[in-house]
């Protein structure tokens, strides 16, 4: 089980390997936009270069011969770059040729498991359900996360799940145990993760005690 973060922000990248708690970074063309940098490949290339894990970087074009350009562009950036693809059939086509040259693939944009079955059989890497897009629609997100461990565990597949679009920290709890072999959230989530009121009010009466202590008996 691990935890990605879903970001191209630098500082927030940095902060969660500081509390060591973050294995790989997903992003899109969104999250990178967001950041404003100059270069898109410089961005990814220091951004897998300062985690030193996956970072899965997504492909922007729709065609099978041009997202593998693309694709092989990217994937030369880093060693630990993992190229993002969307489940289309160009995307199937793509992911097929590309996991046969020895490129890790993350087939994305996943809402079934009959779509996730075929990300498997064209040689994906990591499959990534949306989790949240789904209940925003009032569909099971996490079912879908179950549904899909169960289908790779029938069928032996070594394909990894990455429960992405988590919207809170019960996301993450529900999909961990639904099967899910790694989960990408936002940074504000993993940030909400830390706490509980029982801890802190824990914290608040140890120190209290101890100042008491100290008063009463020095150091």
């Amino acid at each position: 089980m691990k935890l990605f973060l879903d970001t191209a922000n630098i500082s927030e990248i940095e902060k969660g390997l500081q509390w060591g708690v973050i294995s790989g970074v997903t992003t899109n063309p969104s999250l990178v936009a967001k950041e404003k940098a100059s270069s898109f490949h410089e961005h990814v290339k220091k951004i897998a270069e300062i985690v030193k894990g996956p970072v899965s970087a997504e492909v922007i074009s729709t065609k099978t011969d041009d997202m593998i350009k693309e694709a092989r562009v990217l994937s030369a950036l880093d060693p630990n770059i993992v190229i993002k693809i969307p489940m289309t059939k160009e995307g199937m086509s793509a992911t097929k040729k590309l996991s046969e040259e020895g490129v890790p693939i993350n087939v994305t944009l996943v809402f079934s498991p009959q779509q996730a079955l075929l990300a498997a059989l064209a040689g994906a890497t990591y499959v990534s359900p949306f989790i949240g897009r789904l209940d925003d629609i009032g569909e099971d997100g996490v079912g879908l996360v179950y549904d899909i461990s169960k289908l790779f565990l029938v069928h032996d597949f070594n394909t990894q799940i990455i429960a992405a679009s988590i919207r809170h920290p019960r996301h993450v709890f529900e999909v961990a145990a639904a099967g899910a072999h790694i989960i990408t959230l936002p940074f504000k989530v993993l940030e909400q993760m830390f706490n509980h009121p029982l801890t802190n009010i824990g914290i608040k009466k140890f120190l209290e005690d101890w100042e008491v202590y100290i008063k009463d008996h020095g150091n």
